[in-house]
């Protein structure tokens, strides 16, 4: 890649295995439940607090991007339905969005308002696949907080390498509650909950991206919680990277 220092990452150990567990959850044992929640049907109580949490951090995200995407190239590593990616689209980026669900992204296709459906393109696939190219942001929302913290640095650093000027992700935060819970949830049948939700502290968290992402700059962060939904989100600015300066 011109102008930018060879990182060398590529898949941290476990990912494939993660990957190929999210798969098989959102295709088959969640898709009728993710279907709902990324619209505006009618939803639990339990759900629609995650619901209004992601719609929070999803917001948040997007507010760290520019106002005007205009001739900008983005990366919805995540996609989903593509909820994120058609906002970015809107302000005039041209957005790929991937996924491991092959079902959700299909659906997200088939929702995809007119107005953008020219600037997105949603796939099933590995978000750290190089072969997508690069990009002026990438954004992944609420898939790392699947992997532990070293996991996670290494998969940003492949992110980085592929983005021009910013990545935003999300990691589960180290809080007692979420701890707590995710002890709890080991109590329960395997088929009765989600894939494991790892929580990070932000401070090791921040120690292995310094080591994964030497001289590269940490931009905002922030915590949404809202019931049953915790997430935090991490700016990482890779102008810093290409000698740029960073992009605020």
């Amino acid at each position: 890649m011109t102008g930018r220092t060879a990182l060398n990452i590529d898949h941290p150990p476990g990912w494939h295995a993660t990957r190929a567990r999210l798969t098989d959850y959102f295709d088959r044992t969640a898709f009728d439940a993710w279907a709902a929640m990324t619209s505006d049907a009618p939803v639990s109580k339990i759900r629609a607090t995650v619901r209004a949490g992601r719609e929070e951090m999803r917001n948040t995200l997007l507010s760290w991007l520019p106002a005007d995407l205009s001739g900008a190239r983005v990366l919805d590593a995540g996609c989903g339905t593509g909820m994120l990616a058609i906002e970015a689209a809107r302000r005039g980026a041209t957005v790929v969005g991937i996924d491991v669900s092959p079902q959700l992204v299909a659906t997200g296709t088939e929702r995809l308002p007119a107005d953008v459906r020219d600037r997105i393109t949603l796939v099933a696939g590995d978000m750290l696949d190089a072969s997508l190219g690069e990009f002026d942001h990438i954004v992944s929302m609420d898939v790392l907080i699947h992997y532990e913290a070293d996991e996670i640095a290494a998969a940003t650093a492949s992110l980085a390498k592929r983005a021009r000027k910013s990545l935003i992700f999300t990691f589960a935060p180290g809080t007692p509650l979420l701890r707590t819970a995710r002890a709890v949830g080991r109590l329960f049948p395997k088929s009765d909950r989600s894939p494991t939700i790892i929580p990070v502290g932000h401070g090791h968290l921040k120690a292995n991206l310094a080591r994964s992402l030497p001289g590269a700059q940490l931009g905002r962060d922030t915590r949404v919680s809202r019931g049953f939904y915790t997430s935090h989100a991490q700016e990482v600015l890779t102008q810093v990277l290409t000698g740029k300066g960073a992009q605020r």
